[in-house]
């Protein structure tokens, strides 16, 4: 699972850079439809050739919106902020969903409670986004709280999936939710878009990229161990990701790394850390409890 964790977060680290990319061959929302259209025509392929059966009835509505917040909103909201800020900041606020998860988890979710030291992650979180947001405010507040309303949208279609579809083959809801919400990137897309395409060879490099392997095979990848972990538990490795896609981001793309990004971004990590981690009195509450058991 470690291993696992930490190609996720390679992955999604270094897509930032994929994205931000892909946005300077086509227009955000066009790219982003590209991106889970080629996911979602793999991942049919995949439960065709592994006889996956299609879901129950009784899932579909869960699955239309974890669709909508997971894949329509959360991508057009990334794709259309990376146009104004840089990868690492879009990186860094998207990321925060651990934060926001952790909040929903304690209301929805047996056994996740919002103790204390989890509040005081959570305030040095906010504290952290905020210095980052204020780096590059130039009049454009509205982008940045854009980035960051994905990582709600992506914090709901975590609990959504834990409290009503974990049951669900991890493939089979990738799937469906992925196809769905590529529906309504689609009409967007359609809608909405009327910038030009630009063809090649690295535009479809990029496509593939985010396609298969960051949206295909990392979203199974993550979905699968969200099903078998805490919410909490899983989003702590998460941390790793906007570290990636700041780095990626100074190397691929020359972007500023200064002193106050830094600042800001470690804020918001040390924050998420906070409240995805266990203090060591009920560390040892636990071990009691089980050596108790075994006596």
């Amino acid at each position: 699972m470690n291993a696992a964790m930490a190609i996720l977060c390679l992955i999604w680290g270094f897509n930032f850079v994929i994205m931000k990319l892909g946005n300077g061959a086509f227009p955000p929302g066009e790219f982003a439809t590209l991106r889970f259209l080629t996911g979602s025509f793999v991942l049919l392929g995949v439960c065709v050739m592994k006889k996956i059966p299609l879901p129950n009835k009784s899932d579909f509505k869960w699955l239309v919106l974890c669709g909508l917040f997971q894949t329509a909103y959360f991508n057009i909201a990334i794709q259309i902020s990376l146009n104004y800020i840089s990868a690492g900041l879009s990186s860094v606020l998207t990321y925060s969903m651990p934060l926001f998860l952790s909040i929903m988890a304690h209301k929805w979710i047996p056994g996740e409670r919002l103790t204390v030291r989890k509040m005081f992650g959570i305030l040095i979180g906010i504290v952290g986004l905020f210095l980052a947001m204020n780096i590059r405010l130039g009049g454009s507040i509205w982008i940045m709280f854009l980035a960051l309303s994905s990582a709600i949208s992506w914090a709901i279609a975590n609990l959504l999936f834990k409290l009503k579809l974990k049951h669900c083959d991890t493939i089979q809801f990738t799937t469906w939710q992925m196809t769905i919400g590529t529906v309504g990137l689609l009409i967007y897309t359609l809608s909405f878009e009327h910038g030009e395409s630009h063809w090649g060879f690295m535009p479809v490099v990029y496509i593939l990229f985010s396609g298969i392997i960051a949206s295909a095979l990392a979203f199974v990848m993550w979905n699968q161990i969200l099903r078998r972990t805490e919410a909490s538990k899983a989003s702590i490795s998460l941390l790793i990701v906007p570290i990636v896609g700041v780095i990626s981001g100074y190397i691929f793309l020359d972007e500023n790394l200064s002193i106050v990004t830094l600042a800001g971004i470690m804020l918001v990590l040390v924050g998420i850390w906070i409240v995805n981690s266990k203090n060591t009195q009920e560390t040892n509450k636990n071990v009691s409890r089980d050596v108790d058991k075994a006596l």
